[in-house]
């Protein structure tokens, strides 16, 4: 069996805490790994090692720096199916899902790469005679990724290329849930040489390595993907030397569907949107808003769609829409959301239950509720899972004041035929990001950046980039 190190300062070293975590297959619970719990120690060499290697990684040139990303693309590439069994495996991810994820981080390494000649900074006309004014984009430091279990491959990507393109070096803390396809990627980057301690990663809880890294004088950036609960830790940790933060949390993601849209596109992309990697994806679609003079036809149309779902192994030939959720906890925490929904007056439409044709995995049925109101807990807390609550209004601004009626603001979404109606709503929605007549997934080059308790910051293109970078000022006189 499998039993990680953590790989500090270009070497794979033993813990300095013996205690471990099981890391489980989520379809069949066999025993994948074990990875260390980590320690504060683990933490502080990997950021002595980070703080010694930065100087000279960001004197190299850009397009240096980004000669690594583009060998981290390769050997993704060269790996890319074993990788793939691996994030299945550890995740219940379909395989054709995990397949993408593998695939996109390759493309997220050289898209990055890609920003090595185009870092600018700019020249300021001063107020003064013979005065230039110069502002210079600068590495912060040392940068510190802490990862969700829901995409940790690709959030993985997100967290280290831009950073280290930008001149930073990089300190990952991989997800207790879902370690094993990053450490096997920190296994095969052995092979391309990056310059020891430019980039590091330390297995362990969040409450012990994350703290500590989140903690130290000596980290730069803090950015995580996760949840509300441990963005605000982080924060607090952060706050002790006023380190910067980067937190993309959880969402609660309305679609509105109005009279006047092309209601098969709608039905298949509010179900992919909710479907996807079970449900657990922040971005999801976790409620949705219909008009009400086509609710009827909505319904009939979405229920056939969700009875149709097939659920399997991930592994499966079959090419199943979605499979096992990641963990007991998760199905524990859905089976009880669904069940305080039925009490509060929910109808079941489609599953409501867990699934009873496995002997074993944390399945859990797709599910349809209806007869919610915006006051129950399943419409205004994020479930992360395969449920979908459906409401019906009246006029668009209701729908908009429904849909904003959230403590999150990550992404949101609108089905309409109509340029005016679309428009009004992208105004209004009170959310990071709206899409227009398809489903919820962002584009590596956009900005994937959540609103209220969704997170602060973004990640993702330009502005993404441009997280990892602070700005100094010259003021340049001469005669």
């Amino acid at each position: 069996m499998k039993e990680f190190k953590q790989f500090i300062n270009g070497k794979f070293i033993k813990s300095t805490s013996t205690d471990v975590i099981e890391i489980l297959n989520p379809c069949t619970e066999e025993v994948l790994s074990l990875m260390p719990i980590g320690s504060v120690k683990d933490a502080e060499l990997a950021l002595e090692a980070a703080q010694a290697s930065q100087h000279a990684w960001k004197s190299l040139t850009a397009i240096e720096r980004a000669g690594y990303l583009h060998k981290m693309a390769d050997v993704i590439r060269e790996n890319r199916v074993f990788l793939a069994k691996t994030l299945a495996a550890e995740q219940a991810k379909v395989m054709g899902l995990a397949q993408v994820e593998i695939d996109v981080t390759a493309d997220y390494f050289d898209y990055n790469a890609g920003w090595a000649r185009r870092i600018e900074g700019e020249i300021i006309q001063s107020d003064r005679k013979k005065e230039h004014i110069f502002l210079h984009k600068a590495p912060i430091g040392v940068a510190v990724g802490i990862l969700p279990w829901n995409f940790p491959f690709f959030v993985m990507a997100r967290k280290i290329a831009p950073s280290l393109i930008t001149g930073n070096t990089c300190i990952i803390n991989p997800s207790s849930v879902a370690p094993n396809t990053v450490m096997a990627f920190a296994e095969l980057i052995e092979k391309i040489n990056i310059p020891t301690g430019v980039l590091n990663f330390v297995c362990g809880k969040g409450s012990i390595v994350g703290n500590a890294l989140s903690k130290s004088p000596i980290t730069g950036i803090i950015s995580l993907t996760g949840s509300v609960g441990a963005g605000q830790k982080v924060m607090e940790a952060a706050s002790l030397n006023i380190t910067k933060v980067s937190l993309e949390l959880g969402g609660k993601a309305p679609a509105i569907v109005c009279a006047d849209a092309n209601l098969d596109l709608a039905v298949k992309a509010v179900v992919d949107s909710r479907i996807i990697f079970s449900g657990q994806v922040c971005n999801c679609a976790e409620r949705v808003y219909v008009e009400d003079s086509i609710y009827d036809q909505f319904m009939e149309k979405i229920t056939k769609r969700f009875s149709d779902i097939k659920v399997e192994d991930a592994f499966s030939a079959n090419n199943p829409d979605m499979s096992s959720l990641v963990s007991k906890d998760q199905l524990d925490k859905i089976s009880e959301m669904v069940d305080y929904a039925k009490k509060e007056g929910a109808e079941v439409v489609v599953g409501g239950t867990r699934s009873s044709q496995f002997n074993k995995g944390y399945f859990y049925q797709p599910t349809l509720l209806t007869n919610v109101t915006q006051k129950m807990q399943i419409i205004q807390e994020e479930v992360f899972g395969p449920v979908l609550p459906v409401m019906k209004f009246s006029t668009l601004d209701e729908a908009i004041a429904l849909s904003n009626d959230c403590e999150f603001g990550l992404t949101s979404s609108i089905y309409s035929e109509n340029f005016n109606k679309v428009m009004h709503a992208c105004e209004e929605l009170e959310f990071g990001e709206t899409y227009i007549n398809r489903e919820h997934f962002e584009a590596i080059q956009g900005f994937h950046a959540g609103w209220k308790k969704s997170g602060l910051g973004g990640a993702d293109g330009k502005h993404g980039m441009e997280e990892y970078l602070q700005t100094k000022v010259v003021y340049a006189q001469y005669r």
